[in-house]
């Protein structure tokens, strides 16, 4: 059975490694859907109902911004999920962001 885009989206994202984030843009073109980066975050929006589970607060946008974490409850629980796994996060950014950045297209 064929997966869809949303379960390949969920299944990459559990790769990501603990202390390391990526991009909604690295996920979509590694999944050869370089245009879809939005379709990655609609898939991450019901990342929360996977089992098992998706750590979509390792999701940041192309410059490390902490943009979906108005899907978490409360918001700030994305940026604390991050710090405890040693990420700085300033002004809703992760710091040194080159730093922390997984590619999956060169790390996989």
């Amino acid at each position: 059975m064929e997966q869809s885009f949303y379960d390949q989206v969920y299944e990459l994202v559990r790769l990501i490694p603990r202390g390391r984030v990526t991009s909604y843009g690295a996920i979509a073109k590694s999944l050869g859907a370089g245009g879809s980066s939005r379709l990655v975050g609609y898939a991450l929006r019901f990342a929360g109902t996977v089992h098992p589970p998706v750590p979509s607060f390792r999701v940041v946008n192309r410059v490390g911004l902490l943009t979906g974490k108005f899907h978490f409850n409360p918001p700030e629980l994305m940026e604390q999920l991050l710090e405890k796994e040693g990420i700085p996060i300033k002004d809703n950014k992760v710091q040194n962001f080159k730093l922390y950045f997984w590619d999956p297209l060169v790390e996989l």
